[in-house]
């Protein structure tokens, strides 16, 4: 018997992911961009979308445990394009100082938290919320040392004041709202005088709004890359705020058959910066899929780099 099979909207591309690529793509075909092209990190966190940018030529430089001020250090020619998650202002000086051309697609959202930093950050003492070593972090820290990062609850409880300013926190902008608002109001407990811009970017407040008002299912299968932010935080809000067990999958080929035993509905969502050819893949998978005939389990993807691209 076949399952039911809802298609929560909005899914795929947000507005900064879009743009990004569109960068990359303008890039490519353009005759006065310096090549090599080399992206300082991931575009976006999808690998599909590196492994298309691959068959370009297009190097994506993604080290573990490196930052983008070292990555920087590496490029001696072509052209830098800086990722929509936003960079230090140390590297940008890096590439400046070594004469290497680059174009910036970071997300106006990226930005506008950039901006907030800096308005408050001669009167305030600023608190990020965000995650560990994620770029989009480590670009909105490369501001000013004198900024914390608070990640988690236990250190939002145990946070201790460093000055007499008041308190100004801002976040990285594809978190749960629901653990940026416990933390923000762990610190408000503790101190007076705190004031806070919530930085979600409407993408990702509008996707985790989708899951959380999402019909009945016995499923949430989330497309988005396992280094997606906004992705993982979909799959975290179906499970803690809706109670529907969720899966992330990065395409058709991770879905394992075991999984849609006994499944009556299914809803599907994707994050951010998924492709919609490969969420479309996936939802066409499942409409088809009937446990009880093996004929309908093939779940190999199809996509080319064209695909992705398109």
């Amino acid at each position: 018997m076949k399952m039911i099979v809802n298609d929560l909207r909005p899914r795929g591309y947000c507005h900064g992911v879009a743009r990004a690529l569109s960068i990359v793509k303008k890039a490519i075909n353009d005759e006065t961009v310096v090549k090599p092209i080399y992206i300082l990190g991931l575009i976006v966190h999808n690998k599909k979308i590196k492994e298309a940018f691959d068959y370009y030529h297009v190097i994506s430089l993604e080290e573990s445990g490196k930052t983008r001020v070292e990555l920087a250090k590496q490029v001696i020619d072509g052209t830098v394009i800086l990722t929509a998650h936003g960079v230090s202002p140390e590297v940008k000086t890096i590439l400046n100082e070594r004469n290497i051309p680059y174009i910036d697609a970071t997300c106006k959202d990226v930005y506008h938290v950039h901006d907030h930093i800096k308005e408050h950050l001669k009167t305030h003492e600023i608190i990020y919320i965000g995650k560990k070593n994620h770029p989009e972090v480590e670009g909105a820290l490369g501001i000013s040392n004198e900024i914390a990062l608070v990640s988690n609850l236990d250190e939002a409880k145990n946070y201790q004041k460093r000055s007499n300013k008041p308190i100004y926190i801002t976040n990285q902008t594809t978190l749960s709202v629901f653990d940026v608002a416990f933390m923000v109001e762990a610190i408000s407990a503790k101190f007076q005088d705190v004031t806070f811009d919530q930085d979600i970017c409407a993408a990702t407040l509008n996707r985790q709004k989708a899951v959380i008002e999402q019909s009945e299912a016995d499923l949430l299968i989330v497309v988005g890359d396992n280094l997606s932010s906004n992705s993982n935080k979909l799959k975290y809000v179906s499970e803690v705020q809706t109670n529907t067990k969720a899966k992330l999958i990065e395409t058709i080929d991770d879905i394992k058959i075991e999984w849609l035993k006994d499944i009556k509905i299914v809803n599907v969502t994707s994050g951010a910066s998924t492709p919609t050819a490969v969420t479309n893949e996936v939802i066409s998978f499942l409409k088809q899929f009937d446990y009880n005939k093996k004929e309908t389990w093939d779940h190999v993807s199809k996509l080319t780099h064209l695909d992705i691209l398109s």
